[in-house]
C-alpha cells in the first residue's frame, strides 16, 4: 500500500525569491496549525474567565467551535495534503507565490470569522473560499497523474465546504442555514480523514520501524476489518448529521468503536513505546476508539460522564494525530532523522494529559469544572508551545541536507 509523506517528491520547481517558509505546503500550514492551537484556546479561556469580550453576530462558543475546525484543523489538513499529494503523484509541490496566496486566504478567513465580522456576507465569502482553493491546487496534479484513489480527499474537502456553508448561512440568518448540522458534518469529515490516513500510515510506519530494529512482530495488512471500520465511520457521519441523538446513532458509534479497536490492535502499537513519533500516532487513534465508545455510552445508556465524547474525539483524537503527523512529516521533509526532539516528545504526554482532564472534567472529584477546563487548556497550550519551540526553526530554515524543498 502506498503511504503518504514517507519521502519528499522529486522537486521540479524553480527557485523562489520568497522565504523558505513558502518552499513547501507543510512549512507555513504546520506552523500556522501549531500557532493557532494555543492562541485559540488561550482566547477561549480568557472569554470564559470574563477577561475578554467577543461581541458580534455570533456567540463566542460558536466562534470557538468554528475556528478549532476551520482554523486549527483545516491548517493541519492543508499542510498534510499539500505535502502528500506531490509524494503520491511525483509532481512539483505548490510553492512560492501561489502557496503564499493560499496562506493569505487562510489568514483572511480567520479574520472574517471573528464575531465582529461574522454577520457579513463578504466575510462569509472570504472564509468559504479557502477549502475550494485548496481543493483546486490538489485536483490538478491528482487528475493529471490519474490518482483516482486519492481523489476521495477532494470530495471530503467539498463536504467540509458544505459544512462551513451551513454554518455561515445560519450566522447570516439566511434560509438553509444549520450550524449544528454543519459542525457535525465537518467533525465527521475530519474523523473520516483520520480513519483513512491512519489506516495508511500507522501500520506502514510501525512495520518499517519494527523491521529496522529486527523485531519480527507481524503488523496486519489491510483486510475486511479495515473496510468495515471505514464503512461504519461513514455511517456514523451520516447519522450525526441526520439524527445525532437517535438510538441508531449510538449503535453505529458502538459498532464503529469495536471495529476501530480491532483495527488498532492489529497494528501492534504495544511494540512502539520506545518511539514517541510512533506511539503518539497509536495514542491518537486510540482516542478515536475511546470517543466512539463514550458516544455510544452517552446515547445508549445516558451515561453523564460520557457526554464529553466530543472532546475525546477532538482534543484527544484529532489533536494528537495532528501533532504526531506534523512532527514526523516536518522532520522527514526537511532532511532530518525521524527522531522526536525532546520538547516535542514531552508535548505528546502533555497533550494526552490535557485531553484526559478535559474529558474527565465533569466528573473530577473536588475540582470545580471551570478550574478543570482551565487546567486542560493550559496543558494544551503548553503542548503546542513545545511543538512550536522545536519546529519553528525547522520550518523556517532550509532543509538540513541541502536539497530544495
Amino acid at each position: 500500500m502506498t503511504t503518504p509523506i514517507t519521502a519528499p517528491a522529486v522537486d521540479l520547481r524553480p527557485r523562489s525569491a520568497l522565504p523558505v517558509l513558502f518552499n513547501y505546503g507543510f512549512r507555513p500550514f504546520f506552523l500556522l496549525a501549531g500557532l493557532s492551537a494555543p492562541l485559540l484556546v488561550v482566547v477561549w479561556l480568557l472569554v470564559l474567565a470574563g477577561r475578554v469580550a467577543m461581541d458580534g453576530a455570533v456567540s463566542p462558543l460558536a466562534w470557538h467551535a468554528h475556528e478549532m475546525l476551520f482554523g486549527f484543523a483545516a491548517a493541519a489538513v492543508a499542510g498534510f495534503l499539500l505535502t502528500a499529494v506531490p509524494s503520491w503523484t511525483g509532481t512539483a509541490a505548490l510553492s512560492g507565490r501561489p502557496l503564499a496566496a493560499l496562506v493569505a486566504l487562510w489568514l483572511a478567513g480567520r479574520v472574517a470569522s471573528l464575531p465582529a465580522f461574522a454577520g457579513s456576507a463578504a466575510a462569509a465569502a472570504v472564509d468559504l473560499a479557502f477549502l475550494p482553493a485548496l481543493g483546486l491546487a490538489l485536483a490538478l496534479p491528482l487528475v493529471r497523474a490519474g490518482k483516482w484513489r486519492n481523489i476521495a480527499f477532494l470530495a471530503l474537502l467539498a463536504l467540509m465546504t458544505v459544512g462551513n456553508l451551513l454554518i455561515r448561512l445560519e450566522w447570516l440568518g439566511l434560509p438553509g442555514g444549520d450550524a449544528a448540522a454543519g459542525t457535525a458534518l465537518v467533525t465527521g469529515v475530519v474523523l473520516m480523514m483520520v480513519a483513512v490516513i491512519g489506516g495508511r500510515i500507522l501500520p506502514a510506519f510501525t512495520r518499517n520501524a519494527l523491521k529496522a530494529r529486527g523485531d519480527t512482530t507481524v503488523v496486519a495488512a489491510p483486510g475486511p476489518v479495515d473496510a468495515a471500520a471505514l464503512a461504519l465511520t461513514a455511517a456514523v457521519v451520516v447519522g450525526d448529521v441526520l439524527a445525532p441523538a437517535a438510538t441508531a446513532a449510538g449503535w453505529l458509534a458502538l459498532a464503529a468503536a469495536l471495529a476501530h479497536g480491532v483495527r488498532l490492535a492489529r497494528w501492534r502499537g504495544d511494540r512502539t513505546l520506545r518511539d514517541p513519533l510512533l506511539w503518539s500516532l497509536h495514542a491518537g487513534y486510540a482516542w478515536i476508539v475511546a470517543a466512539l465508545g463514550l458516544k455510544a455510552a452517552w446515547l445508549l445508556g445516558d451515561a453523564a460522564g460520557a457526554a464529553a465524547w466530543l472532546h475525546a474525539l477532538t482534543a484527544g483524537g484529532f489533536a494528537t494525530m495532528i501533532l504526531a503527523v506534523m512532527s514526523r512529516a516536518a522532520l522527514g521533509h526537511t532532511g532530518r532523522p525521524l527522531v522526536a526532539p525532546r520538547a516535542t516528545a514531552a508535548a505528546f504526554g502533555v497533550l494526552t494529559a490535557a485531553a484526559v482532564i478535559r474529558v474527565a472534567a465533569p466528573a473530577l472529584p473536588g475540582i470545580e469544572y471551570t478550574h478543570a477546563l482551565a487546567a486542560a487548556g493550559l496543558l494544551w497550550t503548553l503542548a503546542f508551545a513545545l511543538f512550536v519551540a522545536d519546529y519553528a526553526p525547522i520550518l523556517l530554515r532550509p532543509r538540513a541536507d541541502g536539497r530544495p524543498g
